[in-house]
């Protein structure tokens, strides 16, 4: 057997989430809190396939030392993104639109996690995570369980700081003025799974005082170096493309107002850039590396042991990849959502041959934990992810996702998105 640092604390989470079958969502309790904030537009939402796939009915018992790791890494992570070597190495390889630094420190910053016996590793960030407002009405909907007392780990009053998120990323580009409207973007916004999230922020941002908009990057006009957005002046745009460098041509009234200051924008090329680019996890797990540029030591360590080994995949490294693919899971460096991503024990050589011409990481793989869920009254057992809500490294809520098969998916019977309890000695 393999040498386990569990601790109790561990020990009894994993307990629970393999044991624990309460059903602790209120499923009426989230369609009346549905209805109650977006009134008669709530029953399309209500009424979609899409709605019925995104909660999970259990939640996820996570340690509390975890937790206090996973904050901490987060913040290892500020430090070393500030580093002038460091900011160096990731923007050579960065789109020519990351090198603007207007301020703005990227609103919902997400960082993933999976759980092990060693602690939590993290598997990646985002800088447009999706899923914070639909987990705000998650967790105010959930019963008591055998699980005892434990917590839901989110700000005390989420909606407060939300727009006060907003706020800071105006002020730190545009000073004291005050914030008046906001343009929630994406591709064909309606068409998105997540669409029910952006009608959730929008309402949350009417009812802090600033007229908000969802729109598509083909709704905007760049005038007299101003952005507009259906003829209404736009002030920052909560940016939810995974266009990250905003390169393409259906986006270039969008790459126009970034490049001319016509707009706040957040999260934007140059926040991606600094974190979510997948290639700059080797540089965060290279510890000799960021101490040679001026990291602390406790950092180092903390990145070393929270971030699994990562490589750029190339040709002078393939031999060596394929030998070691077993224990490795290979990600494209511009994907998302999950698309074309390869578990190396399932890897074929054609396929392989594929990652080798095109832009890929190697990362060592970290298996997910699991959690015990009812499905048509027989239990099975679904693996976890944990995601980190920050912004300025500060959590603003955490949550986890539910799912079957190689990556995180909302089709999973019995899966979706659930709150995480805080297990504490």
């Amino acid at each position: 057997m393999h040498p386990t640092n569990e601790t109790s604390q561990q020990a009894e989470a994993k307990r629970l989430n393999q044991s624990c079958s309460c059903v602790t969502l209120d499923r009426p309790a989230v369609a009346q809190d549905i209805a109650h904030l977006l009134g008669e537009d709530a029953e399309d939402i209500l009424s979609s396939e899409a709605w019925h796939q995104l909660f999970s009915n259990v939640a996820v018992f996570v340690p509390d030392q975890d937790l206090a790791k996973m904050q901490a890494l987060v913040r290892a992570l500020e430090a070393a993104a500030a580093l002038s070597d460091y900011r160096e190495k990731v923007l050579s390889w960065a789109p020519s639109t990351a090198r603007l630094d207007p301020g703005p420190a990227g609103a919902f910053m997400g960082y993933d996690f999976h759980l092990g016996d060693d602690g939590p590793r993290l598997i990646e960030i985002n800088t447009n995570a999706g899923g914070a407002f639909l987990n705000a009405i998650l967790v105010r909907a959930q019963k008591r369980c055998c699980g005892g007392a434990t917590n839901e780990l989110w700000t005390e009053d989420f909606d407060r700081e939300v727009i006060r998120q907003f706020e800071s990323e105006w002020r730190a580009q545009r000073g004291s003025r005050r914030l008046e409207t906001i343009a929630i973007v994406d591709d064909q916004p309606e068409e998105q799974y997540l669409y029910p999230e952006f009608r959730l922020a929008q309402r949350l941002l009417q009812r802090g005082g600033i007229e908000t908009h969802i729109l598509s990057p083909k709704d905007f006009q760049l005038n007299n170096g101003v952005l507009y957005g259906n003829g209404k002046r736009i002030d920052l745009v909560y940016n939810r493309l995974v266009d990250f460098g905003l390169e393409a041509p259906d986006h270039a009234t969008l790459r126009a107002a970034w490049s001319e200051g016509g707009a706040v924008i957040t999260p934007n090329p140059h926040i991606h850039a600094l974190f979510a680019n997948k290639r700059n996890l080797a540089v965060l797990s290279d510890q000799t590396t960021l101490r040679e540029w001026g990291l602390s030591a406790e950092n180092a360590e903390l990145l070393r042991q929270s971030i699994p080994r990562t490589q750029l995949v190339d040709a002078a490294n393939g031999e060596e990849l394929w030998r070691q693919r077993q224990q490795l899971f290979f990600k494209p460096v511009a994907g998302h959502g999950s698309k074309g991503v390869y578990k190396g024990s399932k890897l074929t050589k054609s396929a392989f041959a594929r990652i080798l011409e095109s832009d890929y990481i190697a990362q060592t793989y970290v298996p997910p934990s699991e959690r015990l869920v009812m499905v048509d009254d027989e239990r099975e057992m679904l693996k976890v992810d944990v995601r980190l809500y920050t912004y300025r490294g500060e959590l603003l809520l955490a949550a986890a996702r539910l799912y079957r098969g190689q990556t995180t998916n909302f089709r999973t019977p019995g899966g979706g998105f659930a709150p995480v309890l805080l297990k504490q000695t």
